[in-house]
């Protein structure tokens, strides 16, 4: 028996990989009351639309192997995602490219030889890799649209100034030397057809995959005698008896509103408010995605928050230090592998979650 802790996007390819390539019985179990992790969606009552319980989610990827796999369990739409920001009382482009600039720093930049240019006088120059997040956005796009658009965000999102984050927090900040308004440059951007929790019951769909909900691993399954245990929970949660610090990590608050007779709320699916004037990080608008028709509207603002379920690991020089020293009792676990963002204490997009699973799968079990 193979036990997996987490429905997420780790626990269920790896369910799928024992159950199908291996022909193995496994038991997935999950502490809330319904699968699919973060990734969870739902149709609203009131609405009838297609609602993330966890915010929005965008598939994304250039791997073909993780194209492939996706594809075997759900049909696939295009949606190049883009996002808007609130700055000034203007609604620009993220990530930055022509017309943010424009906008926001009063140019009139044309193409990209002037946008180039602009870049090479604006951006800080450093003799050395970026030591931290705030060199790799000055680095990016200058002290002027740091100001504006960065530092604040990421304040709100942190709780940290992004001199305080490991620099590999905004190395994830795309930019554009042109006026190309999507958020990702990737080859495959998609959304699933019939959502996400569709798409995880039938990679779930196996007679020899058993999903068991409402149950804590600490309660039941501590010295249960599988052969196998999946963990992608939190890593300090599993070794809290050691009595070692906590590790941070970040929440989210999620204010939904139903706005009956309106067709939208905003114009986009996503617009950030990068300013201190407001406590949320942005507000999304499912209905965009998938072009979905109703006569209502739904919004979602968004908090960032230390208290609540755990989503994003906080990259400091000081929680990765301890980390590494859970991670290093890892290795004495013999029949425990330990893989995921939270077991990993590590940011993993959609698609990194997925080969993260695939590559572990054929390394430690193939």
């Amino acid at each position: 028996m193979i036990v997996i802790v987490g429905c997420g996007l780790s626990g269920i390819v790896l369910a799928d990989r024992f159950a199908r390539e291996q022909d193995k019985q496994v038991l997935v179990i999950d502490k809330r009351d319904h699968i699919g992790g973060n990734i969870y969606d739902y149709y609203d009552e009131t609405t009838g639309i297609l609602t993330p319980k966890y915010g929005a989610h965008l598939f994304h990827t250039n791997n073909d192997r993780v194209w492939e796999y996706v594809n075997r369990y759900s049909e696939w739409e295009r949606w190049d995602h883009r996002v808007i920001a609130q700055v000034d009382k203007k609604l620009v482009p993220m990530p930055v490219n022509i017309d943010t600039i424009n906008a926001l720093c009063d140019e009139n930049l044309v193409d990209e030889e002037e946008m180039l240019e602009w870049l090479h006088r604006n951006q800080v120059q450093y003799d050395h890799e970026p030591m931290n997040s705030e060199e790799v956005a000055l680095g990016r796009v200058g002290p002027e649209l740091y100001e504006k658009l960065v530092k604040q965000y990421t304040f709100k999102q942190w709780a940290k100034y992004p001199e305080e984050l490991d620099a590999s927090v905004l190395q994830r900040l795309p930019y554009r030397t042109n006026r190309d308004p999507r958020y990702f440059g990737d080859k495959y951007q998609a959304l699933p057809k019939n959502g996400y929790t569709k798409f995880v019951e039938r990679v779930l769909d196996h007679p020899n995959i058993t999903v068991r909900l409402n149950t804590d691993f600490f309660d039941s399954f501590v010295d249960s005698d599988a052969s196998v245990i999946i963990y992608t929970g939190p890593i300090d949660k599993y070794f809290e008896g050691l009595g070692l610090p906590k590790l941070e990590y970040r929440s989210i608050d999620f204010e939904y509103e139903v706005i009956l007779n309106t067709p939208f709320f905003q114009t986009n699916s996503v617009v950030n408010y990068p300013g201190p004037e407001v406590p949320f990080t942005r507000i999304v608008e499912p209905k965009h995605f998938l072009n979905q028709q109703s006569p209502h509207t739904l919004i979602i603002r968004e908090t960032t928050t230390d208290n609540g379920d755990p989503y994003y690991p906080v990259p400091t020089k000081r929680n990765q230090e301890l980390y590494e020293k859970y991670r290093l009792h890892c290795e004495a676990e013999r029949r425990v592998h330990f893989i995921g963002r939270l077991a990993n204490y590590k940011y993993f997009n959609m698609d990194q979650a997925i080969l993260n699973a695939l590559e572990y799968f054929d390394r430690h079990f193939s």
